[in-house]
């Protein structure tokens, strides 16, 4: 079985098991989204969820964020890994979205991995689930399960990224990179399966007895 054959696959067993999906993180608009997702890095969305809706009713829009400053920033955030960086980065990329985007979230790669604490992984999540836009967000979690089901080999998430959208349609990116996430959370785990006991490893691999390694991202 070859990686296109698997790939075939996986989408099929991904779209039976999730034939509609919700977006994980909870938000109030684009800039909502922008925030939540930034503050995810080190942290579950259940977390983020919980901080975040005690802020998003009172607190939505760059102004918002401006002037409460970053000690503010901080206390609402506290309860969040490296929430410090993370206040930083809120206040910064605020106030260049006001000063430079008038206070919009711009929607193209380039100018939203210029705003602080924006990496390519937060702009491709913005772009897919903000604006529409065709994407495939990569993280560690679809790194790990790209390599295990045999679809990338795994060097680094920017080459993982260029296989899976290589491999599948895209008009399915948006909705497979979420599909990938929940089906990792709850049936392909980093330390339950293995590569060993789930439907799509055991589909992919019929073959396969022992754990396989995945390299980190």
């Amino acid at each position: 079985m070859n990686e296109s054959q698997r790939a075939k696959i996986i989408l099929k067993i991904l779209n039976k098991t999730y034939p509609s999906i919700k977006v994980p993180l909870k938000s109030r608009n684009v800039f909502t989204l922008l925030i939540s997702v930034l503050l995810s890095a080190q942290c579950t969305d259940v977390n983020v969820n919980n901080v975040t809706s005690k802020i998003y009713p009172k607190y939505h829009q760059p102004k918002h964020f401006v002037k409460l400053g970053r000690k503010k920033i901080e206390k609402l955030i506290k309860k969040i890994g490296i929430f410090r960086i993370k206040a930083k980065s809120i206040y910064n990329l605020s106030k260049i979205l006001i000063e430079k985007h008038k206070g919009k979230v711009p929607k193209t790669y380039d100018e939203l991995e210029k705003l602080p604490g924006v990496g390519h992984k937060t702009a491709s999540v913005v772009m897919s689930q903000g604006f529409g836009y065709p994407a495939f967000p990569i993280d560690t979690h679809i790194h790990r399960l790209a390599q295990r089901w045999g679809l990338s080999n795994g060097k680094n998430v920017v080459q993982t990224e260029k296989d899976l959208k290589r491999l599948f349609p895209r008009k399915n990116w948006n909705k497979l990179h979420l599909q990938i996430i929940y089906y990792g959370r709850e049936y392909c785990k980093a330390r339950d399966c293995f590569g060993v006991t789930c439907k799509i490893c055991k589909t992919c691999y019929p073959k396969r007895t022992k754990p396989i390694k995945t390299k980190k991202a």
